[in-house]
């Protein structure tokens, strides 16, 4: 490939950085575009690529036990910039990995700035690329540039941009009580792809409703920041503490009515109901219907345990109302993370669904080594989906259930967990062939899942492509 034909990276955060990084160093020709500083935004306060503007934690380092810690673990193995960076400037924090954040983007940006491979040019891109862009990387985040999010919603015709983002928390489906909780449809009525029994239905006495209602009024809230303020809710979406504070009976007529269910458990009629529908093609997940929230989430956590058959709930993923900028990747992106529209744009980081710094640069290190294998005319292959890597590309490419045609269904920016992972077939057992229950069951069958992602991970790396070969770091 020469130079006049290079791939154009759009956004230096940690998916474009990390995407850069990647592509250079197979080889390609990379120009890296950033608007900062010519064109600033309401939450960075530097110019310097892969600024960390929330927090300076990348969460969990445990590789084990935790599905974040078992991503950093990957990218590492992957030669990724971002780790490289993350781990040079670490600050204590316990068992987490928390970065210097000035030292950390400087680095970055010093890495990319003297790479011989990569071109940085200080603009801003304010509409779609053009044509002669055969190769295009968008990694542009939550806070696109409105003239290039008004040319992709165009372009795809997808209402996903710019909004009030209302997220349901969303739990692991074997944390559920089943000696509580059942599966059924309203008056046992099969929809679209289901049984009449789609639902996992969480049955509330009057003493229980009228005591988590109460809890959801005086739990603490979260308020909006100031550039979110001017942005509406997307479609009128409601927290379920406004619904609740209208009167005492509106979620008993709304989203926890009790009508057309049977409680296999109890001859007495349920006063409410609470809802959950499965959020992924797995199974594994389920989302609470209608709970989208402004609760904190430690009050959250609190409080939605007080569900009957919830009292042990595992979140991966809890509710909010909040400005995002993301696109509806499972229908519009294909496998290798192309628009489907016009495949010569790929997209990466948090604009396609996905959540956490680690989570947009490890969709930047994938995105960074397909594009490289387009403009090299090499073989590359997709990390297999039991890798922390590859489930979350499977997650957002297709493992989630969107609910109808042309609908943005239920999708919605999500973090790594387990259950993105395909589950482990057979019992769990100890050390001496015993049975697991309760917790231990659950923490052995997270370290099962993370072994055989390190070994799908090595050996994926392993692959003889004729990319250049990713250094398998271990």
């Amino acid at each position: 490939m020469t130079k006049q034909n290079p791939i154009h990276i759009i956004g230096a955060g940690l998916a474009g950085s990390e995407a850069a990084w990647q592509a250079a160093e197979a080889g390609a020709q990379v120009i890296l575009h950033e608007m900062r500083p010519i064109t600033r935004t309401d939450a960075h306060q530097t110019d310097a690529f892969a600024e960390l503007v929330c927090s300076n934690s990348f969460r969990s380092d445990d590789a084990h036990g935790n599905a974040v810690g078992l991503l950093h673990e990957e990218m590492r193995r992957a030669g990724s910039l971002i780790m490289r960076a993350g781990d040079a400037h670490k600050v204590p924090a316990g068992a987490a990995l928390a970065v210097d954040r000035d030292r950390f983007a400087a680095e970055v940006t010093e890495t990319l700035e003297n790479h011989n491979n990569i071109t940085i040019r200080r603009e801003e891109i304010t509409g779609l690329p053009p044509e002669d862009w055969a190769n295009v990387i968008i990694a542009t985040g939550p806070l696109t540039s409105p003239g290039l999010a008004n040319a992709i919603h165009e372009l795809t015709g997808e209402d996903a941009l710019a909004f009030f983002d209302a997220i349901a928390p969303i739990l692991m489906k074997d944390s559920i009580d089943f000696d509580i909780a059942w599966f059924q449809s309203r008056y046992d009525k099969a929809g679209p792809g289901g049984d009449g029994a789609d639902y996992i239905n969480c049955p509330m006495s009057e003493q229980e409703y009228n005591a988590f209602i109460d809890a959801l009024i005086d739990g603490e809230k979260t308020e909006f920041k100031e550039w979110e303020k001017s942005t509406p809710y997307f479609e009128g979406c409601l927290p379920i503490e406004v619904m609740a504070a209208r009167g005492r009976e509106t979620l008993r007529f709304g989203p926890m009515k009790p009508v057309g269910l049977t409680n296999p458990h109890a001859d007495k009629k349920p006063h409410a109901v609470v809802q959950l529908r499965q959020d992924n093609a797995l199974g594994t997940l389920y989302n609470m219907v209608g709970f989208q929230t402004k609760l904190k989430y430690g009050a959250q956590k609190d409080v939605f345990r007080m569900i009957p058959g919830l009292q042990e709930a595992e979140f991966v993923r809890l509710g909010g109302i909040h400005r995002n900028t993301f696109i509806n990747s499972p229908k519009l992106l294909d496998a290798r993370l192309r628009l489907k529209a016009r495949p010569a744009l790929r997209f990466a980081g948090q604009i396609t669904g996905v959540e956490g710094y680690v989570e947009s640069a490890a969709l930047g290190l994938v995105t960074g080594r397909l594009a490289a294998s387009d403009a090299l005319c090499a073989d590359f292959s997709l990390p297999p989906a039991t890798t922390a890597l590859g489930a979350l590309i499977a997650h957002i490419t297709g493992g989630h259930i969107s609910e109808g045609a042309g609908s943005k269904g239920t999708f919605q920016p999500m973090n790594v967990n387990f259950g993105l992972f395909p589950t482990i077939d057979g019992p769990i057992r100890g050390p001496n062939g015993e049975r697991l229950r309760g917790k231990e069951k659950g923490r052995a069958k997270k370290r099962a899942i993370a072994e055989r992602a390190l070994r799908e991970t090595n050996a994926w790396l392993s692959q003889k492509n004729t990319l250049p070969e990713i250094p398998v770091t271990e």
